[in-house]
């Protein structure tokens, strides 16, 4: 079957956001928000069982990732992140919101922000509350690779040195995905500059009144699934958010780290796909 043709949206002060789309075009919307450093190619597996489902799943690179425009003003604020997803959250109609770790907080924002936009919100192992000991070995990871690999075998290492829990990846050509060749090295596609001002965000005052304003407001079906394994998601954090968005699911998938969908991509797909049928094919889209 040929794949579509990508998606493009305008977002915040005109960058543009590139996605692409899985399934029946006039399926039940599920909008797929990836995390820092990734790009929207993440989400393809879980992506392609949703669609079999009979939803129309929609992946998107966030700006500053993947084939994204990167913010020529360096605006990586997640208020921006927000506006974006609400961007593409209003052209779909009605989406559920699927975000991992970034894509997840910005999801949070984007359902906090207008309820009705939005029919329904599932956070991959993130919640406003991240354990300072994940945070800093993602930055630890991403910012060891700011100066790029001589070969995808470097960058191989690289990810196997990070996932040494997870099955080493033999097709390297899959890495040219997320990985872009200039001036002789390969570097990730990611803008550098999110490394930069995310982090310093999130010690911000104003980061948490928003997302405690976002929390108050949700009034979708909500699920989060957290790796049993994760170094980010922490049980006071998982209490917090139960507590200030009544009525959440919480499903623990067994030996998935951080990053679920590359560690348990089959169970991982079950919790979406039982959440959607289950909890929003019950009510009734806008």
């Amino acid at each position: 079957m040929k794949d579509k043709e990508p998606l493009h949206f305008v977002g915040r002060r005109g960058v543009t956001i590139v996605g692409e789309s899985f399934g029946p075009d006039d399926g039940w919307p599920v909008l797929f928000l990836h995390g820092g450093g990734q790009t929207r190619h993440a989400w393809r597996r879980v992506a392609e069982r949703v669609a079999a489902d009979g939803w129309r799943a929609v992946t998107v690179d966030l700006r500053g990732h993947g084939e994204s425009d990167w913010a020529n003003d360096g605006d990586y604020s997640f208020d921006s992140f927000r506006a974006d997803c609400e961007v593409v959250a209003t052209s779909l109609g009605q989406p559920v919101l699927v975000g991992a770790s970034l894509g997840g907080k910005a999801a949070l924002l984007c359902a906090g922000e207008d309820p009705t936009s939005v029919s329904g919100l599932v956070l991959v192992d993130i919640t406003h509350k991240v354990n300072p000991v994940g945070k800093d070995r993602i930055l630890s990871f991403m910012n060891g690779a700011m100066g790029g690999f001589d070969t995808l075998e470097e960058a191989s290492d690289a990810i196997a040195s990070y996932t040494p829990h997870r099955e080493r990846r033999r097709d390297l050509e899959g890495l040219t995905k997320v990985l872009r060749h200039r001036d002789g090295r390969w570097y990730w596609h990611w803008d550098p500059v999110t490394v930069r001002v995310i982090p310093a965000e999130e010690e911000t005052e104003d980061y948490v009144t928003s997302f405690h304003r976002a929390m108050s407001r949700i009034a979708v079906p909500t699920m989060l699934v957290r790796g049993s394994l994760s170094d980010v998601v922490s049980d006071d954090g998982v209490a917090d958010l139960v507590a200030r968005i009544p009525g959440t699911t919480v499903v623990t998938v067994p030996d998935a780290t951080h990053m679920i969908a590359g560690d348990r991509n089959d169970a991982f797909g079950d919790a979406i796909v039982s959440f959607l049928r289950d909890q929003v094919s019950t009510g009734e889209q806008g």
